[in-house]
């Protein structure tokens, strides 16, 4: 993350125009989120805003991580996993996700051809791309399985 002042004033601007505040919680969480990385779970974010301020319950996670994402501050990813995975919203920023079946890696990766095809697929149909997301589930070749490491666990993981 580039800007993090820049992206907590516009999370503040949100919330006002919510007719919310930026409370002690939502700043220690929204805080937890920028620097935890990407694709964290809301399990991992409470976790890890807790260890910065015991009273943060799980609820005020939950509901802080809705408004950053109906904020446009924060992406929603589901991968094909029962719980929610949240990364940051970048302006002008866009990756693609290769995701592990086996150890629940999951790497970022940008393709101007694939950008290119998707545009010319749309516009040969009439249509103009306003948004989308491009998820490729993937098996991991037995010598680079992070099945036994820390980042599988981590960014997959149970």
């Amino acid at each position: 993350m580039k800007d993090v002042a820049t992206w907590m004033a516009r999370f503040r601007e949100h919330l006002a125009r919510q007719g919310l505040r930026l409370t002690t919680q939502r700043r220690t969480i929204a805080q937890v989120f920028l620097d935890g990385g990407k694709h964290m779970s809301l399990n991992e974010i409470h976790d890890l805003a807790r260890s910065r301020q015991s009273s943060i319950g799980y609820a005020t996670v939950y509901r802080t991580m809705k408004l950053l994402v109906e904020g446009a501050l924060a992406t929603e990813h589901k991968f094909g996993e029962n719980q929610a995975r949240y990364e940051p919203d970048v302006d002008g920023e866009h990756h693609d996700h290769l995701i592990c079946v086996d150890c629940g890696a999951i790497l970022e990766f940008e393709d101007p051809i694939i950008e290119e095809i998707q545009e010319r697929i749309a516009s040969e149909r009439g249509f103009d791309v306003v948004s989308h997301r491009h998820e490729v589930y993937v098996k991991c070749r037995p010598a680079s399985c992070r099945k036994d490491s820390d980042l599988g666990a981590r960014v997959g993981g149970s």
